[in-house]
C-alpha cells in the first residue's frame, strides 16, 4: 500500500499574527498606504501637468519670439538656433513637416524643454532649462511621501490606542469566562457601559453583560442545587439512623440481610451526598502533613479489602491531607473493582500515583467531560459519585486527576501530587 500524504504546510506564523491587534494594524496601515498611494499619484499627476504646461508655454512663447527674429532678419535669441546641436530627432522630424511642438530630454547633463517648428525646410527651436520644473516635481513628491508616513504613523497610533481599548476589554470578559468554567461563579466583568442604563453600550458591553448575567444565572441555579441536595442528605439522615438500629433488630435471614445491605446503601449515599454538598461549598480545609506516598498506598489497599497489587517504583513524599488523599485513592480502587476487570494495580512514581484495570475503560462521556453525577452506562452499578468526589478531594489537596483508556486496554486514573522536598532526612511514616 502507498502511504497517503498530506498536503505540505508552509511555516507556521507566529501566534500573536492572529490577534485582534494586529490585524486591525495591518488592515489600517494596507488602507493608509492605499489612500496615500491614490492621493499622492492623483496630486503628482496634477502638478506635474501644470508644471510641464506652464514651461511649454514658456517655450512656445520663446519659439515666437525667434520665429519673429528669423523672418525680419535679426539674431536670435540666446538658447535659439536653426537645426542646433542635441535637438531631438523627432521634434526635429515634426518642424520639417511644418508643424510645433515641445519635448523634454536632457541636454548637457541637465533638464531641457524644447521646443522647435519650421523655418524654410529646417527646424528653428529653442530650449528652456526645466531644471526648476524637475525640482518642483522632486520637491513635492518628497513631500507627499514625509506627510504619508507622518499621517500613516499617526492613524497607526490613534487606531493601536482604539483598538488596545477594545481589546483589553475583550480579554477581561474572556478571563472572566475561563475563571467562571473553572468554578468560580462569582467573578463577573462588571464593565461599567453596563451599569447605566443610559449610556450607549457598545458590543463589547453586550458581550460582557451577557457574560455577567448568565454567571449569575448559572450561580443561582448551582446554589439551589447545592442547597437541595443538602438539605436531602440531611433530612434522610435522621430516618436512616433510626432504619439502621431497626434492621439490627431483626433477626438473622435472607430478609434480615437484604434490609441492612439496602440501608447501609442508603447510608454511604447519604454520606457521599453530604460530602459532595461541602464540596460544592468550597469551604472545605486541608490538614497538612509529611507522608510517605508508598505507605499510604498500601494503607489504601489493605482497608479495601480487594484483590489490589501494589508496585511502589519509587516512593515519593508528599506534604498532603492524608484522610482526602486516602479518600481519592480509596474511591478510585472502588471503581476500577466495580466497573473494570481484574487485575487491578495500584502503582506509585514518584508522586504520581496510577490505578489500573483490565476491564472496558472508561466510558466516552467521562473521557470527553469527566465523571458526571448520577450517571453511568449500560446500567453499571453505582451512582457516579465516587470518581466524582475524588475529583473534588483532589483538587481540595491541590493535585491533578486524569481519566484515560490504557493503550493496552483497561481505564487508568494517574493521580500526580506535588512532590515535598526538605532539606533533612525524612522521617518515616509510621504503617498502623
Amino acid at each position: 500500500m502507498t502511504a497517503r500524504r498530506g498536503r505540505p504546510r508552509g511555516p507556521r506564523l507566529p501566534a500573536w499574527t492572529a490577534t485582534l491587534t494586529w490585524k486591525s494594524a495591518v488592515f489600517i496601515t494596507v488602507m493608509c498606504c492605499a489612500l496615500a498611494a491614490l492621493l499622492g499619484v492623483l496630486v503628482h499627476v496634477s502638478v506635474a501637468g501644470q508644471t510641464v504646461d506652464d514651461f511649454r508655454e514658456r517655450a512656445l512663447t520663446r519659439l515666437t519670439g525667434a520665429s519673429r527674429a528669423y523672418e525680419a532678419g535679426d539674431p536670435l535669441p540666446r538658447a535659439a538656433g536653426i537645426d542646433p546641436e542635441g535637438l531631438p530627432e523627432e521634434l526635429r522630424a515634426l518642424a520639417l513637416r511644418g508643424e510645433r511642438g515641445t519635448v523634454v530630454e536632457e541636454y548637457q547633463g541637465r533638464p531641457t524643454m524644447w521646443a522647435a517648428g519650421p523655418a524654410d525646410g529646417r527646424a528653428l527651436a529653442v530650449r528652456v532649462d526645466y531644471s526648476t520644473g524637475t525640482e518642483i516635481i522632486d520637491g513635492l513628491d518628497r513631500s507627499i511621501l514625509g506627510s504619508s508616513v507622518l499621517a500613516i504613523g499617526a492613524t497607526l497610533l490613534v487606531g493601536a490606542f482604539a483598538v488596545t481599548r477594545i481589546t483589553r476589554r475583550l480579554h477581561l470578559t474572556a478571563q472572566v469566562a475561563r475563571r467562571i468554567s473553572a468554578g468560580d461563579l462569582d467573578a463577573r466583568v462588571d464593565d461599567p457601559r453596563t451599569k447605566d442604563p443610559a449610556r450607549p453600550q457598545d458590543e463589547v458591553a453586550t458581550v460582557s453583560g451577557a457574560l455577567d448575567t448568565m454567571a449569575s444565572s448559572l450561580q443561582r441555579k448551582l446554589q439551589t442545587e447545592q442547597r437541595f441536595t443538602a438539605d436531602v442528605a440531611h433530612e434522610l439522615r435522621t430516618p436512616l439512623t433510626g432504619l439502621s438500629a431497626a434492621a439490627e433488630l431483626l433477626p438473622e435471614g435472607r430478609p434480615s440481610e437484604l434490609v441492612r445491605d439496602r440501608v447501609k446503601a442508603m447510608r454511604s449515599l447519604t454520606e457521599d451526598l453530604l460530602e459532595i454538598s461541602r464540596l460544592d461549598a468550597r469551604n472545605e480545609t486541608v490538614d497538612l502533613a509529611v507522608h510517605d506516598l508508598g505507605a499510604i498506598a498500601r494503607r489504601v489497599v489493605r482497608a479495601s479489602g480487594t484483590e489490589t497489587e501494589v508496585r511502589v517504583g519509587r516512593d515519593a513524599t508528599v506534604e498532603t491531607d492524608r484522610r482526602r488523599l486516602e479518600r481519592v485513592l480509596g474511591n478510585l480502587v472502588a471503581n476500577a473493582h466495580r466497573h473494570g476487570a481484574p487485575p487491578v494495580v495500584l502503582t506509585v512514581d514518584g508522586a504520581v500515583v496510577t490505578v489500573r484495570d483490565h476491564g472496558p475503560g472508561y466510558p466516552e462521556y467521562l473521557l470527553a467531560s469527566g465523571p458526571q453525577r448520577f450517571r453511568t452506562e449500560n446500567g453499571g452499578k453505582g451512582h457516579g459519585l465516587g470518581l466524582t468526589i475524588a475529583v473534588g478531594q483532589a483538587e481540595v489537596i491541590g493535585a491533578r486527576l486524569v481519566f484515560a483508556d490504557a493503550p493496552d486496554g483497561g481505564a487508568e486514573a494517574r493521580l500526580t501530587l506535588p512532590e515535598y522536598v526538605r532539606l533533612g532526612e525524612p522521617d518515616e511514616d509510621p504503617e498502623p
